[in-house]
């Protein structure tokens, strides 16, 4: 028996024959139109061509990552809901997966009414934001329906799983849906009309929503999202975003409530198990890296040229997985907020100063350059974590050592950039292909090519000073280009 009146065209992408076989079973039973295929290429095409209305995806796939095809998906198709359905999730790429805007997961094996239940949830999402938007289109046909259209729009936001809440230019309620009133813990009987800090505890958050109900922000990209917690065990995040008449200008602010205390959950338990796996490997390789640096000066000029470099690089493998953990350690405190928590006036020009000294003899080995350019004019500190700014600059040049051929030059600029200092990291090194720069933030990734797949390294340098520019409220950016070089461009804000 069919389920639904709504004709939806589902696309399945998944390796698996027979999983591509049921799922096109139950889908159809449902009253949808199915269409199947078994890589993320393909899939790709069929989204580009067809009207795809929700979207099933295995992670595992022969030609590409399951979550570089998310983000495929979220750049270029956004409107269609994405179903994961995978046996091989771990907690980091469920997170990452959410971030994207994952609707729902679904683990294999799966039975038909996981899969049912699925669709079916995803179905009644497309005909929400169907109706939503014909009660929109309706409502600027004519003033007649003003009445009606109010109303049905009311219907939709008291629906919505997600908690919303709009205000007037005057920072006073107008609307609030039962799902904020219940995630927030208001009574049900209060009523709009009062200041938003009678509805919000949390007072930064009034500030924020006040600023943008008054039009002091009315940029969208400017406002990020907002978390706050209710007690020890429940956290939710705030999108807030203006409200604009036909004029441009400022009629309010429209904010929407989620819970994500289980991805805090989540969150807090990688790190955990992050930093009690890190601990427990850290000293034992610790003591294998020394007693090879043992054996291999007592056999100095006793041992053969092959023994020697067995050893040299099994003591080079143990220095690397030390790095490796040290690396994990620090994304570890930096998600949990432990970096940069005493922030205090640096004087950058002088830290920069350090750095490039303690490097410079990296650089000579390789007959590098390393200098650093600064105005004549005194410039302000800037507020930070000196340890956090060390870091920062440190992967950064060394980086630039690593990835720049012998007689290569490094050059590190400061100025001041409006409230902002800038510093620029610049080489002319091997560079980055165009196709990377978006994914080189991202952990354990790194550019292979010809030229660099000699050069050691564990990938979690850049999201590491990633992480600790985004806690220091900075900005990074970069540019580059292949066999010409790179850089790397800091901005932070003064003290």
């Amino acid at each position: 028996m069919r389920d639904g009146p709504d004709p939806v065209t589902v696309l399945v992408v998944d390796e698996e024959e027979d999983v591509r076989q049921e799922s096109r079973r139950i889908i159809e039973n449902l009253g949808c139109r199915c269409l199947t295929v078994d890589c993320g290429e393909k899939g790709l095409e069929i989204l580009d061509k067809e009207a795809v209305g929700l979207l099933l995806l295995d992670l595992k796939m022969p030609d590409m990552d399951g979550v570089e095809i998310l983000r495929i998906v979220a750049e270029q198709h956004p409107h269609i809901p994405v179903i994961v359905i995978t046996g091989l999730a771990t907690a980091e790429t469920v997170i990452e997966a959410l971030r994207m805007g994952v609707y729902d997961f679904i683990p294999k094996p799966f039975d038909p009414d996981q899969l049912r239940i699925a669709v079916n949830r995803a179905r009644e999402k497309l005909r929400t934001e169907s109706a939503a938007h014909r009660s929109y289109q309706e409502r600027l046909r004519t003033l007649e329906d003003l009445g009606t259209e109010k109303s049905r729009i009311h219907t939709i936001i008291d629906a919505l799983p997600a908690g919303v809440l709009v205000t007037n230019a005057q920072g006073q309620v107008v609307l609030i849906n039962p799902a904020f009133k219940e995630q927030i813990g208001l009574p049900e009987e209060i009523e709009t009309g009062h200041p938003i800090d009678r509805y919000v505890p949390e007072k930064e958050l009034c500030q924020l929503v006040m600023a943008i109900s008054q039009g002091r922000r009315l940029a969208f990209d400017n406002v990020p999202p907002y978390e706050f917690s209710i007690g020890s065990e429940k956290f939710l995040q705030v999108r807030a975003r203006p409200v604009l008449g036909e004029k441009d200008e400022c009629l309010g602010a429209v904010i929407t409530l989620e819970d994500i205390t289980a991805m805090k959950v989540i969150d807090r338990l990688k790190s955990e198990f992050v930093t009690k796996v890190s601990h427990e490997l850290r000293s034992p390789l610790s003591t294998i890296h020394e007693q090879l640096a043992v054996v291999m000066s007592d056999m100095v000029g006793q041992a053969s040229s092959t023994d020697t470099q067995l050893l040299s690089r099994a003591k080079e493998k143990t220095q690397g997985l030390i790095s490796l953990i040290g690396d994990l350690l620090d994304l570890s405190r930096i998600e949990s907020g432990a970096v940069c928590e005493a922030p205090k006036p640096v004087i950058l020009e002088d830290l920069l100063e350090n750095i490039i000294d303690f490097l410079s003899a990296q650089a000579a080995a390789k007959n590098q350059s390393l200098t650093l350019s600064r105005p004549k004019v005194d410039l302000p500190p800037v507020k930070a974590d000196p340890l956090a700014i060390e870091s920062i600059f440190g992967n950064l040049i060394t980086n630039a050592i690593n990835y720049t051929p012998e007689g290569g030059r490094i050059e590190v600029r400061i100025a001041q950039a409006g409230i902002n200092l800038q510093v620029a990291v610049i080489d002319d090194g091997f560079g980055i292909e165009r196709r990377h720069l978006d994914k080189i933030f991202d952990r354990f990734y790194r550019v292979k090519t010809e030229k660099t797949r000699y050069i050691t390294g564990t990938g979690l340098g850049l999201p590491i000073v990633k992480g600790l520019v985004d806690s220091l409220e900075g900005r990074i950016h970069v540019e580059s280009t292949p066999d010409r070089g790179s850089a790397f461009t800091v901005l932070l804000p003064t003290a």
